[in-house]
């Protein structure tokens, strides 16, 4: 409970307390640390759980391989995989297959994560596909990211957040057409992008934001305070990063998009609302977009605040201007677009995508071919 709440320290305190722990207990500490950014701790913890006499079961690799993952541990999680199939003689699960799509993929080796796909005994999941596919829009790698989509969009054709994923490859190149292209699809199937929302709570009531949200009673003040932030911000060197906007828009108005993300309202809403010197929490919904990441650890420095977001994979802890990811999870890492990728077609000699042929008057199926 504590680890859920960010509260890592809380949760160390109770672990540190028990008469006895056995492995679900041990484990529990394991993901706590995995989802708060702390890997060393967990790879520590993991072998002084070993130490301890018991036997990691299937979950205790999945929690530490997670971990791994998250904090861009490769060599550690490639040895605990190693560990767990050849030491333990554990047959993996679909669980660790995507934990190791991800440590893989995380780490810029997406090529070896598609590799790896294709030498599993079993059949692939959503989940693994959908690793892939992150990792092919962090490294900009749109080969692969095709093929995973085209895999996703097979097993889960209603799910809107791969639709957008694949859109965010196609707008980084600035294949705007393509994006168009795949808004269109999702119009005519019925699907529809979950809204970004953001949430705080101060005083046992939350506070719950949209982007651009001006419902809120205090939202002059908010909206004031946001631009004392960002100039504040811009002095020390901050520039948007606008690839973060994914729309074929100029360059002002995708700052103004980015500005008023939700997370940027809660924030700025919980600092006028508290103390100086209280912690803040959030909690969104959605991923972290690369801006609000750079943003957020800006704001933590000239707030002097520590704040805690908990996004869809991990909680991200700002502190006097740096993350616990270590940047780990930040957009920036991407792998720079190339011309030629940029101006052409995924390229004549890899695949093509997105032809769009009636199966029926009420469906539309998406194929892919050489």
């Amino acid at each position: 409970m504590y680890a859920k709440c960010g509260c890592l320290r809380d949760a160390r305190e109770v672990f540190d307390g028990m008469q006895g722990r056995d492995v679900v207990s041990w484990t529990s500490m394991i993901s706590a640390y995995g989802m708060n950014g702390h890997g060393q701790n967990a790879v520590a913890l993991f072998s002084r759980m070993q130490d301890s006499g018991l036997t990691p079961d299937p979950i205790a690799f999945v929690s530490i391989l997670s971990a791994c993952s998250h904090a861009g541990l490769l060599d550690e999680g490639q040895y605990c995989y190693k560990l767990m199939t050849e030491e333990y003689r554990l047959v993996p699960r679909l669980e660790h297959f995507a934990c190791m799509v991800d440590l893989l993929g995380r780490a810029g080796r997406v090529d070896e994560a598609y590799n790896f796909i294709k030498k599993m005994p079993m059949e692939p999941n959503e989940r693994i596909w959908g690793a892939l596919l992150s990792a092919c829009r962090v490294y900009s790698k749109m080969d692969v990211g095709l093929i995973a989509a085209d895999h996703l969009f097979k097993l889960v054709p209603e799910q809107a957040g791969y639709y957008v994923l694949l859109s965010n490859i196609y707008a980084k190149a600035g294949r705007w057409k393509d994006v168009t292209t795949i808004r269109s699809i999702m119009k005519n199937r019925g699907i529809k992008k979950m809204p970004g929302v953001s949430n705080v709570e101060i005083d046992r009531l939350v506070h719950t934001f949209l982007a651009g949200d001006q419902s809120h009673p205090q939202s002059k003040e908010i909206y004031e305070a946001l631009d004392v932030f960002v100039g504040k911000m811009k002095e020390v060197g901050y520039v948007p990063e606008t690839h973060s906007a994914l729309h074929d828009v100029e360059e002002e108005d995708k700052e103004n998009h980015l500005a008023v993300h939700s997370e940027k309202l809660a924030i700025v809403f919980a600092i006028i609302n508290t103390k100086p010197g209280t912690p803040i929490r959030i909690t969104k919904n959605l991923r972290v977009c690369g801006d609000c990441h750079i943003a957020i650890k800006l704001i933590s420095k000239i707030a002097e605040r520590e704040i805690i977001v908990r996004d869809t994979n991990r909680f991200h802890h700002f502190k006097n201007g740096v993350c616990s990811c270590g940047d780990y999870c930040s957009s920036s890492r991407r792998k720079p677009i190339d011309n030629a990728e940029r101006k052409s077609p995924a390229s004549e000699q890899a695949i093509r995508w997105l032809v769009i042929a009636p199966q029926s008057q009420e469906n539309l199926i998406i194929r892919s071919f050489v």
